[in-house]
């Protein structure tokens, strides 16, 4: 499946994963649709090629919006590439007491729940398209991460909204083959994100270390070379992808 002359839309697609990713698509002819909060999208960089759409992935209406407009750009949306998500640490017993049950029902809802409903919103506007070979129509790629298998002391609402990601990937493939629609997972090890941005860098060298091989982060540019990859080789379907050199995170 090609991505130029087709429009594609990338939830937290002003920074990390999400911005690399629209770029990228972009410059291999897609018109991109970046779909962010507005803060982020005020500091986001501008891209040719790249459309910045104010939305939030858990408000129905305002994703809907962004899907019309990626819809109604004049070429026909194929591909969906979802990033967004938050990564709170807190644990279940600490000095400041219980895990607090609306963060964890806050990362639920943005990673998940957030997840799903751009993913059901945007299939309706693909499954419209005119089919391809193989009477292919598009493909939607999620966002996991490697604490959705190897949990982490203070991810516990983290690991579980990404290991849902991951647990609906192949139903959810399986249900939008009939559309013509694929649904692929990947699942960054440790990234160069604005995630770990605030860290110091010795932190971030020495988490880098972690890694078997290469020894290092990975780029947001690394996750963006596979989303392409699985936009354009229509056999990838229905399953997780592992991006992370190897690592198995410890405990903690």
């Amino acid at each position: 499946m090609q991505i130029t002359d087709t429009a594609a839309l990338v939830t937290g697609g002003a920074s990390g994963l999400g911005g690399a990713t629209a770029k990228a698509l972009a410059a291999n002819g897609a018109r991109v649709f970046a779909l962010d909060l507005a803060g982020s999208i005020a500091q986001a960089p501008q891209v040719d090629g790249v459309t910045y759409v104010e939305a939030d992935v858990t408000e129905p209406e305002q994703v809907e919006a962004a899907v019309a407009a990626a819809a109604e750009s004049g070429v026909p949306l194929r591909t969906v590439v979802n990033c967004a998500g938050i990564g709170p640490s807190a644990r279940i017993l600490s000095k400041k007491g219980r895990h607090d049950l609306a963060l964890y029902a806050k990362v639920i809802q943005i990673n998940l729940i957030g997840t799903f409903n751009v993913l059901t919103v945007a299939s309706e506007a693909i499954a419209k398209t005119e089919p391809l070979e193989d009477d292919a129509r598009g493909v939607i790629i999620n966002t996991a991460s490697v604490a959705a298998f190897d949990g982490q002391i203070g991810q516990a609402a983290y690991g579980a909204s990404k290991a849902g990601v991951a647990g609906m990937t192949l139903p959810m493939a399986r249900d939008l083959s009939r559309s013509g629609i694929r649904v692929m997972t990947i699942a960054p090890g440790i990234f160069e994100t604005p995630m770990l941005m605030g860290m110091p860098q010795e932190v971030r060298d020495a988490l880098g270390k972690m890694v078997p091989f290469p020894q290092r982060l990975g780029m947001p540019q690394e996750y963006a070379h596979l989303a392409r990859t699985i936009i354009e080789n229509v056999m990838l379907n229905g399953e997780t992808i592992r991006l992370d050199g190897a690592i198995r995170m410890q405990p903690k």
